[in-house]
């Protein structure tokens, strides 16, 4: 048997002689028995070594569950050993102080050991597992409160929230769970999706991961069966999600919510950058209404959004408090719409009827068209007006509770309901503002640039202020104003 690098097959002389000088160094250097001597001293090629039995390597322990960060100042955290501890102290698996969050305003709420994480074994190597908290201030999973010393089965997508309720900082990924088998391949390699985050008549929206970045996503299901069966319904015309995503791609503004992919299977999914403070809506049903200073803020942004659709020929038509989004949960914030595409997909009679439920928000001139022609940039504008209305007292102007008029008959006319008591501490301009958008006749409407001329928004304080919300993001106004969209809606 020879050696690929040397062996008995090999030539003597140091791998470079010749057949008869081999022949001669065999010849004097033999044996009896046919082997070296081991007087002889004739140069061999060196073999490698003989490799000697070895186990093969282990392979790298997996994690078995993963905590997505939702947090600020948290980052992410793969649990591979069968017990992980959290908490400030630096002995701790997870230590809030060697990844800087004493800097957060929570941080001394928290205990040196918060809480732990862990996993029990069962038949088949199946697990459940466990988070069991240890902490003065309390550790939430899904809002309850589990209780010092006690523990909770931690499930797919669970929430944890630490010392309140609201300061959720981890969601729970079962990383054994294969529930990303129904979504699009080009999806999965790109995020992994997490819990859903809302829903409506044709879809949901999901909370998702990018892979390469964990940065987190809003991700927008259309139910495509759903869809189509809502346009038929409603005699929509045929519509292509296609041209309207790329249109919205082309969309460059602070306040309006930028799309980041799309993809197409079964159903469609959007992919939207995450508000993390939610709806308007939300903060406008609370029980304690906004201070005034807040809603200009709030409307000064929705102004500006508007004006930049309106630029560039799009249209919103679907302009309500659940379509203008929180970037987070602080009062001081940007504000982005979203849904500006909606209308032109679904069609305008199905927007009156699938989409908004309630005609609240509607134009009059919406509600009296047979068709879907005499539609003008000002229906956004009054719709505007009942945003603000709503914000500024903390209840809708036109509402079918109203019994000597039908609510279309409240919005045709304008009738909009005023109580003295909750308009006390509203500014005379701040009204001023809303009776010059909700004008029933269109022509005589402020538009948006002349709403951003009223006096309720001559504050320099509201402008500074997003300003600095602005460069928090990297994001310059002036560049966006310069970014004409190419195509113009029909």
């Amino acid at each position: 048997m020879s050696r690929e690098t040397g062996g008995e097959s090999q030539p003597s002389q140091g791998g470079t002689g010749s057949s008869s000088g081999s022949s001669q160094g065999t010849s004097q250097s033999s044996s009896s028995s046919g082997t070296l001597s081991s007087l002889d001293t004739v140069p061999t090629q060196e073999l490698p070594p003989i490799p000697e039995d070895q186990e093969p390597e282990e392979p790298a322990p997996q994690p078995w569950g993963r905590l997505f960060a939702l947090g600020r100042g948290f980052i992410n955290y793969d649990c591979v050993n069968d017990e992980c501890w959290f908490g400030r102290d630096k002995s701790c698996d997870y230590s809030f102080s060697r990844i800087g969050l004493s800097e957060t305003g929570f941080y001394q709420n928290y205990s040196k050991k918060h809480f732990r994480i862990f996993k029990e074994t069962g038949p088949r190597d199946t697990y459940v597992a466990y988070i069991e908290d240890h902490s003065v201030n309390g550790t939430f999973v899904n809002k309850e409160l589990i209780g010092r010393g006690k523990r909770l089965p931690l499930t797919h997508n669970s929430e944890i929230a630490l010392s309140v309720q609201s300061n959720k900082v981890f969601v729970f990924s079962d990383l054994m769970v294969d529930d990303q088998s129904g979504y699009p391949r080009e999806f999965k390699e790109k995020y992994i999706m997490s819990k859903t985050l809302g829903s409506g008549a044709c879809g949901e929206v999901k909370l998702a991961f990018e892979k390469a970045t964990c940065n987190k996503v809003a991700v927008k299901i259309i139910n495509k069966r759903r869809f189509m069966t809502a346009a038929v319904r409603e005699a929509g015309p045929v519509f292509n999600v296609n041209t309207e995503i790329e249109i919205l791609k082309k969309i460059n503004h602070p306040c309006l919510i930028k799309i980041k992919n799309f993809f197409e299977a079964e159903d469609y999914y959007i992919i939207l950058e995450l508000m993390e403070g939610g709806e308007l809506y939300d903060r406008v049903s609370r029980p304690i209404k906004m201070k005034e200073a807040t809603c200009k803020l709030y409307f000064y942004q929705m102004l500006l959004a508007v004006k930049y659709l309106h630029d560039n020929g799009i249209i919103h038509r679907d302009l309500k408090p659940e379509n203008v989004l929180l970037s987070s949960s602080e009062e001081i914030c940007l504000i982005k719409i979203t849904d500006f595409g909606q209308s032109k997909i679904l069609g305008e009679t199905s927007l009156m009827k699938t989409l908004c439920g309630t005609p609240t928000y509607l134009a009059p001139e919406v509600l009296n068209s047979l068709g879907t022609e005499g539609y003008s940039c000002a229906v956004d504008c009054w719709s505007l007006g009942v945003i603000l209305f709503v914000c500024l007292c903390g209840y809708p102007p036109f509402n079918e509770r109203n019994t000597k008029l039908s609510l279309k008959e409240q919005i045709t006319q304008g009738k909009y309901t005023f109580i003295p008591k909750e308009w006390k501490h509203v500014s005379d301009t701040a009204l001023d503002l809303v009776k010059k958008l909700l004008v029933v006749d269109p022509n005589k409407r402020l538009t948006t640039e002349e709403a951003l001329g009223h006096p309720w928004l001559q504050d320099e304080a509201v402008k500074d202020t997003f300003k600095q919300l602005q460069k928090q993001i990297g994001f310059s106004l002036d560049s966006s104003q310069t970014s004409k969209v190419v195509c113009k809606m029909d």
